[in-house]
């Protein structure tokens, strides 16, 4: 068994921006050397999300105006109430969407079928420096 793991930086403009991180995952299962086996994509963080899309305009608006549905900004949460910092909405979408995502390495590259890219999904409320941490795990 093989691991290789290397982080990456995003700079992010703050809630709504969803950043296509495929490519630069790619490049990291590549270089592992590893043939078959895991990628496990993370981001430390509890406003934050990675998972799938197909990465064009109307999905990404779409992707926000669910969420807007499902976890509004405008109702009270207790964790504004407690820390003043008016991003409840953002951890709860965190805890739904999940900050971390794996997906298979088939023949040393990342298997996604042919409209899935990873995305990066910023849900604080104000711009952020995000780590991205990527872990190929495998033969």
């Amino acid at each position: 068994m093989r691991v290789y793991r290397e982080e990456f930086t995003l700079e992010t403009g703050g809630e709504g921006d969803l950043i296509d991180i495929s490519e630069r995952v790619r490049d990291v299962v590549r270089k592992s050397g590893v043939r078959d086996g895991l990628v496990h994509i993370f981001c430390p963080g509890s406003t934050a999300a990675i998972s799938t899309i197909e990465y064009e305009p109307g999905l990404k608006q779409d992707v926000f105006d669910i969420l807007d549905m499902l976890v509004p900004k405008n109702r009270e949460y207790k964790h504004n109430l407690r820390w003043r910092d008016y991003n409840g909405h953002s951890h709860v979408r965190s805890f739904l969407i999940k900050p971390f995502y794996v997906a298979p390495v088939i023949d040393g590259d990342l298997y996604l079928g042919t409209w899935q890219q990873i995305v990066f999904v910023e849900l604080d409320v104000r711009p952020r420096r995000r780590r991205i941490i990527v872990s190929v795990l495998g033969v």
